[in-house]
């Protein structure tokens, strides 16, 4: 077996994400994943939701055939080819055929893991709005990585991991999740569901509705 270009993160969250997903996801849907980098993610998930199709898409042109090689090494059937999607687009993908027109119908579920903390605000607003453009009335918007939170203790490793994005990029670092859900509010999306993860990660479920009161 060929080795191909990987992340050992998304090797080790992988099955958590996927184990979690299994829980908060419907049987079989649609699925576009937005930064999908080596496409171990789609891969495995697609293996472990047999009845959704994962649609994946990265910004970097360099990644569709580390996606592609990942795909036909693991012999799944319902991973599409990889598109180019730049998140801060107008529209889905930016370029070629809206997702709209392409499938005739939008997604039932939007996933980005890793990627709100690695790139400016800008992407946030971006995968916001572009999720409430492409999800059908019931589709969810899953989202993954760290978080700081108001009144929760931020871990020292996540403290030092947001300062070495900050000198890193002045306009990385991990966010604030108030301020990612008040962006997903002015798109239409609320919180539903949060999940705590391994090594101080958050999974987080968007709804186009606010979660029903306690």
């Amino acid at each position: 077996m060929t080795a191909l270009p990987s992340s050992p993160a998304a090797d080790r969250n992988k099955q958590p994400i996927l184990e979690t997903l299994q829980r908060v996801l419907p049987e079989r849907g649609m699925a576009l994943e937005i930064a999908s980098g080596t496409g171990q993610h789609a891969t495995w998930f697609a293996a472990g939701l047999p009845g959704w199709q994962w649609q994946p898409t990265d910004l970097q042109a360099s990644a569709m055939a580390t996606i592609a090689a990942w795909t036909e090494q693991s012999g799944v059937r319902n991973v599409l080819p990889p598109m180019r999607l730049d998140v801060t687009s107008a529209q889905w993908p930016d370029e070629g055929d809206l997702f709209g027109e392409a499938f005739g119908e939008t997604f039932d579920a939007v996933y980005c893991a890793n990627m709100l903390h690695i790139a400016p605000w800008t992407a946030c607003i971006g995968l916001m709005q572009g999720a409430a453009r492409v999800l059908t009335p019931d589709g969810l918007l899953v989202t993954y990585g760290p978080y700081l939170e108001d009144g929760v203790p931020t871990s020292p490793g996540n403290l030092a991991f947001d300062e070495s994005l900050r000198d890193t990029h002045p306009e990385w670092g991990i966010r604030q999740l108030s301020a990612v859900a008040a962006e997903a509010k002015r798109a239409g999306l609320h919180l539903r569901e949060r999940h705590a993860m391994p090594a101080n990660n958050l999974l987080l479920v968007w709804g186009r509705e606010p979660p029903a009161p306690v």
